[in-house]
């Protein structure tokens, strides 16, 4: 097996290839570092990265004969995420060179699983609005989109088979879409966030990025602390699928609403359940009350910050977000606080008849230019109910570049949503 393969291989690939004796773990690290090499200069999705670390890891598990379910995968870890062994800075020069003294949670049941960490992945400032370093990785005058960009990009890259990022509003689903990858956004409250900065603790997710739903399904059963299973082979019956055009439909570009409304009746072809599904007329306030609880919120969360070294800040950041959240009162922030939680269970109910929600991820391709981070407003509906989300790789647009259909399920039904996201895959092939 070459190395010219090796970075290319998903992440259950690799661990088939480790434990059948094809490869090694550190030719598989070697493979990606020189990949890392050839391409970071254009793309810089890596705000740290050590070689000789990410061999030495690699050499260690290799020599130790433990065996994992994730043997010898390289893994990018957002830098808004603690590694004892690497900074971590939060996408701002107020933390450069800050070394935290143990693991996140995600990070230390990575390296448990024989995961590989590669190093840590851009960030957008505090996992926010002003962008980082980051271009897309197949038109670098693009945006990878955000705040998990270096994540996403790595991954569409063939940098890393599998990474982490957040999600507060978009954070892991939009990127995902335009790198060509596959993004989940799991069950609110069910990966933990311990070691994780916390942008707003009321909607904050843990996100994974990979190339595979099987992929998505083995990282999150390691992260839960399962023993991994395997996806079944098919939904038992036709999935049940709500194509819906949300409040946000209008927002999207004609070649995404054309693609999707093809992709709902390519899956009425093959069998599925497609209906019509129109969310309750309160899902139209769903921004305004996103942003108050989130940017109240963020604003408490780095008052620190804003104390000793506002100077330091983006001009984005605080002329957006953090004068939002600076602004809103405590009433208006429970009073939305409280709207969302009545959306939840309205979101209960719209699950009633259907499987999964068929919705945009992102408006369409990544758009030209690196100081913003793209339309977040189609993800604004899984993130605020707290629903597990999932954006596949299924489009091109204009330009030939990737453009991503969401998936949704009910609360709790994260596997569900993976077994039918892999049919949607293999039907819409």
């Amino acid at each position: 097996m070459t190395t010219r393969v090796l970075h290319q291989l998903t992440a259950s690939q690799i661990v088939a290839a480790i434990s059948g004796g094809k490869t090694t773990a550190e030719a598989v690290a070697r493979a990606c570092l020189d990949h890392i090499a050839a391409r970071e200069p254009q793309v810089e999705a890596w705000q740290f990265l050590d070689p000789d670390l990410v061999l030495k890891q690699a050499r260690a598990l290799d020599a130790s004969g433990k065996v994992g379910p994730l043997q010898g995968v390289p893994v990018g870890i957002k830098d808004i995420i603690d590694t004892a062994d690497m900074p971590t800075e939060y996408g701002t020069p107020i933390h450069k060179g800050h070394r935290p003294r143990i693991d996140a949670a995600v990070v230390a049941l990575t390296r448990r699983a024989g995961g590989i960490i590669m190093g840590k992945t851009v960030t957008t400032e505090f996992a926010n609005r002003h962008p980082g370093k980051t271009h897309h990785p197949m038109d670098h005058a693009r945006t990878p989109g955000g705040s998990s960009s270096g994540s996403a990009a790595a991954v569409g890259d063939s940098m890393v088979p599998l990474a982490v990022g957040t999600q507060t509003t978009g954070s892991t689903i939009r990127p995902a879409a335009y790198c060509g990858c596959v993004g989940y956004r799991p069950t609110w409250g069910d990966i933990r966030c311990h070691g994780v900065m916390e942008a707003s603790g009321s909607v904050d997710t843990v996100g994974l990025i990979a190339r595979s739903v099987e992929d998505i399904a083995l990282y999150r059963d390691v992260l839960i602390g399962m023993i991994p299973q395997p996806l079944a082979p098919k939904p038992i019956d036709p999935p049940r699928i709500g194509f819906c055009r949300t409040p946000f439909w209008s927002q999207c570009e004609p070649s995404t609403q054309q693609s999707l409304e093809a992709l709902a009746a390519t899956l009425a072809k093959a069998d599925a359940k497609v209906t019509e599904v129109t969310l309750p007329d309160a899902f139209n306030q769903i921004e305004d009350a996103h942003r108050w609880v989130t940017s109240f919120e963020f604003a408490r969360n780095r008052t620190w910050e804003i104390n000793h070294h506002y100077e330091k800040i983006s001009e984005t950041l605080r002329n957006n977000r953090l004068k939002d959240g600076l602004a809103c009162s405590f009433e208006k922030y429970r009073e939305s606080r409280a709207f969302l939680a009545r959306l939840r269970r309205m979101m209960h109910d719209v699950f009633r008849d259907i499987d999964v929600l068929l919705v945009p991820a992102a408006s369409g391709e990544a758009p030209v230019g690196l100081n913003a981070t793209g339309n977040a407003s189609h993800c604004l509906i899984g993130t605020s109910t707290h629903v597990p989300c999932m954006t596949l790789p299924l489009f091109k647009g204009p330009n030939g570049l990737p453009v991503g259909a969401q998936l949704m399920a009910a609360r709790n039904n994260d596997r569900l949503l993976f077994e039918v996201a892999r049919w949607v895959f293999g039907s819409a092939a």
